[in-house]
């Protein structure tokens, strides 16, 4: 009977396995089925899987199960009726998508605007507060920086506007202090032009300092033999930043870049709701919140999940194609190329 093919570590290859129709000549060893090759795999890995198995099946109870609810966006969905007395319309619901509703089309221009502003300042803030934090000689300091960057991510909105309101509101600090030396209070929280710049300067006071986690981990990765190779070649802080640092952080910056394209119709509900009283539903309508005013208050439920659903499309769209963009040009990207 022919052995099994090895591995050139000498461990055996799981492919292969010997059969009895193997003649004692020599014949090659049959080639595992898909089937077989899982069956071998559960068996060798069956510690693993059964860690596993409490994570996976609570995915499989609370993030894939619900995505059935998805069908109320073919239904006149009732909530008395229910899924299974609720008359289908077809796409009627994808109206509000296709003929251009007003309101769903400031809500769209309103999300992409965010988007496009906090992809612009927000996505590169935790890069450069992570070079920052790095250049630091001292490791007390980095830690004690670090540290105290950290918290405003364990904030709630709730308490990250309060916060902005205490400082920037009509009654802030801000403002009694100019109402003090006789200036005129200036209008921040309540004004529509200032609500992109209000939103986008929260969001990087609370999560910047978390987010440089992921850089700084992929920085204390770098070879240090590389910045004494470049410093003997005569580059300085700045060169070696861009020849060695930056590379370094290229792989993780594109899959961060990535993942957020998926997030791109994604731009915050708890904070937009929270602010739209004070500036008004034109300039802070965006789609999280069209879906819950237009569906959850306004009984809509069935164009509201359209809607959600589209938005989902739209990012599994945007990320595969940025993966596959990613791939053309060589990177990894989300997963490897089969």
């Amino acid at each position: 009977m022919a052995l099994p093919t090895t591995t050139r570590s000498g461990k055996r290859n799981p492919d292969t396995a010997p059969t009895g129709r193997q003649g004692a000549g020599g014949a090659p060893p049959r080639r595992l089925t898909r089937r077989e090759r899982i069956a071998v795999a559960v068996r060798r890995d069956w510690m693993l899987w059964l860690f596993a198995l409490p994570g996976m099946t609570l995915i499989l109870l609370f993030q894939y199960l619900p995505l059935a609810n998805n069908v109320i966006a073919f239904q006149d969905y009732l909530p008395f009726l229910g899924i299974s007395g609720s008359p289908w319309v077809a796409f009627d619901n994808f109206s509000v998508i296709t003929s251009g509703d007003p309101a769903f089309l400031n809500a769209l221009v309103n999300t992409l605007l965010i988007t496009l502003v906090q992809t612009a300042f927000v996505f590169p803030a935790p890069i450069a507060l992570a070079l920052l934090l790095n250049s630091l000689v001292s490791e007390r300091i980095k830690r004690s920086v670090q540290s105290i960057l950290y918290l405003p991510h364990f904030l709630s909105w709730v308490i990250v506007v309060s916060v902005f309101q205490q400082v920037l509101g009509g009654s802030g600090m801000i403002n009694n202090f100019l109402r003090s030396r006789g200036f005129e209070a200036l209008d921040i929280i309540g004004n529509p032009d200032a609500f992109l710049a209000l939103i986008t300067s929260q969001v990087i006071w609370k999560d910047t300092g978390w987010a440089t986690i992921l850089f700084l981990a992929v920085l204390a990765t770098i070879p240090s033999e590389l910045y004494e190779a470049s410093s003997l070649d005569g580059a300085g802080r700045m060169r070696q930043m861009w020849h060695v640092t930056l590379p370094g952080l290229r792989a993780i910056i594109i899959l961060l870049l990535i993942l957020r394209l998926g997030d791109a119709l994604t731009v915050g509900f708890e904070q937009i709701i929270l602010l739209q009283p004070a500036v008004g539903r034109d300039v802070s309508e965006v789609l999280d919140t069209y879906v819950y005013n237009h569906g959850v208050l306004g009984g809509n439920w069935g164009v509201s999940a359209a809607v959600g659903l589209v938005k989902g499309v739209v990012g599994v769209v945007l990320v595969l194609g940025a993966n596959k963009l990613a791939h053309i040009f060589g990177e990894e990207g989300v997963y490897r190329r089969g």
